[in-house]
């Protein structure tokens, strides 16, 4: 790294630059980096992104007044990763509404009345209507929501407002507006930075990154193996490949979605090729039956896990949690969210059979516990030290450890983040994410009469809470799209405009 005092080269930024909150257009061009006027940039270029500029198309905005600035090729590209690297293949279901389309902001028809009409199954509507009394909740495949999101972006144009770079940092501009700063892949452009001068600028980056237990970090980097303590969210095939080819003993960690889907993923293979594989599942938190603080506020439980169709109550969504929620302010409305959030995970009845086989046939062994370190042992396994609550440590031996328990949540590990939390006004919520209005708008970072919004997981806290999920980008999105109409960006949307713009969907006309 050069000294302070070394001038940075021509076309990147300025110590100056570095140190001033607020940028005139005199100090970005005397830098020597280009500038480009759009209106309105999303940063991030996922689910986030797309599901705001789909909603912004459809309201009447045109590509040449949006870009979308991205290191991905696709919007669905990270999610699908994630979603595969999980165990939820294309085949599979996702834990979402039937509802729930970021491909459609009408969700009708819904992806159940798609699925039936397609695959001529009258039982997936049964299921829906009988949900979740009789039936588990209904989900779509992951590749329907895929499929769909591609055939949204082919008429909207997104490749149109796509600019492929990493995006540095978002600094306000005198006078009004914001500069957001990105470098460009190598050769792209002429100099290293290149600026985007905008009125409005949207973050929707998802999760900084993958969450490592303590204990497991500390195992992977005191021993540099990547290969036997893994994250779900990575790629982690050559641990089912290994125990296709002798029996071995896997330890999960975690009792969320993915802890499931890991599990049933390990249970399918053991049925369909005959192994003799050994499971070990630890829960920090073992809940034994139902539980919560009252008896109109209660989740079900089980064999360590809790029981939750989605993500959070359905009411969050338009019920009477959302209008509760949107009246909390700073320690009633993180005591809320401690109340309704934790570590959940739908009723799946095939997989609660194949634990229940599990149990009986003596190969999966679930425990309470909190595990204190990770060791190898001499012929190169792995030995988990757990201390249960009654203060007894066992050590069971595994030749992988999967953690299933999330991913990085913290958002100063985001170097976006990081500079508006230092730069620009910005500060967190009661829960430690990004505090946002009721309109997405982040608090703090307001600049003349431009606005800087934010969606996804950076907000979770704020007055909406289901902001993670497919129905909470779409809420996010509307009320981002409802706000730029008031300031006068956009038509307002009423109900004969949305009516034609759904018959456009039907037919996928473009917008």
């Amino acid at each position: 790294m050069a000294p302070p005092s070394t001038p940075a080269p021509a076309g990147d930024l300025t110590p100056e630059l570095l140190g001033t909150p607020e940028w005139t257009d005199q100090m970005v061009a005397s830098a020597g980096i280009p500038m480009y006027d759009i209106p309105f940039v999303s940063i991030g270029g996922g689910m986030g992104s797309f599901v705001t500029v789909d909603y912004l198309r459809v309201y009447g905005v045109p590509t040449s007044q949006m870009r979308v600035i991205s290191n991905i090729d696709h919007p669905w590209q990270t999610y699908e990763f994630l979603t595969r690297c999980s165990q939820i293949p294309r085949g599979e279901r996702i834990r979402s509404d039937s509802s729930s389309r970021p491909d459609n902001l009408w969700g009708f028809p819904s992806y159940a009345l798609e699925e039936a009409w397609k695959d001529k199954n009258p039982a997936y509507l049964w299921q829906l209507f009988t949900e979740p009394l009789l039936n588990d909740y209904w989900t779509p495949r992951a590749g329907t929501v895929f499929e769909n999101l591609e055939r949204e972006a082919k008429r909207i144009n997104y490749w149109d407002m796509l600019v492929k770079g990493q995006v540095r940092m978002v600094r306000r501009r005198a006078g009004g507006g914001y500069f957001t700063v990105v470098t460009p892949p190598e050769g792209a452009a002429p100099t290293k930075r290149i600026v985007f001068r905008s009125r409005f600028v949207h973050i929707a980056v998802g999760y900084p990154g993958l969450k490592f237990l303590p204990d497991l970090q500390e195992f992977r980097t005191k021993y540099s193996d990547y290969q036997h303590v893994v994250n779900a969210y990575e790629p982690h095939e050559q641990v089912y490949e290994f125990l296709k080819t002798r029996p071995g003993t896997v330890v999960i960690r975690g009792g969320g979605i993915v802890a499931s889907r890991v599990l049933q993923r390990l249970f399918d293979d053991r049925k369909k090729f005959g192994l003799k594989t050994q499971i070990i599942h630890i829960f920090r938190t073992f809940v034994t039956g139902s539980h919560g603080p009252h008896v109109w506020s209660r989740r079900k439980g089980g064999d360590g896990w809790a029981y939750q169709g989605f993500n959070y109550p359905k009411s969050v969504w338009g019920g009477q949690l959302k209008a509760e929620m949107r009246k909390l302010e700073g320690a009633e409305r993180a005591a809320k969210y401690k109340q309704m959030g934790g570590t959940n995970t739908p009723y799946r009845r095939h997989w609660q059979e194949q634990m229940r086989a599990g149990r009986e046939g003596g190969y999966y062994h679930a425990v309470q516990g909190t595990v204190d370190r990770v060791e190898r042992t001499e012929d190169g396994r792995l030995v988990s030290y757990v201390r249960s609550s009654d203060g007894i440590i066992r050590e069971p031996v595994s030749d992988y450890i999967i953690d299933c328990t999330g991913l990085e949540a913290d958002i100063s590990e985001h170097r976006v983040f990081a500079d508006l939390l230092q730069n620009s006004g910005a500060y967190r919520n009661p829960v430690g994410r990004l505090e946002v209005e009721r309109h997405f708008e982040v608090k703090g970072t307001a600049s003349g009469d431009g606005a800087l919004y934010a969606s996804g997981s950076a907000t979770l806290g704020g007055y909406f809470p289901g902001v993670d999920t497919f129905l909470g980008l779409q809420i996010a999105a509307q009320e981002i799209s409802d706000d730029l109409a008031r300031r006068g960006f956009v038509r307002k949307m009423g109900p004969l405009r949305s009516t034609a713009q759904w018959f456009k969907w039907v037919f996928n006309s473009p917008v």
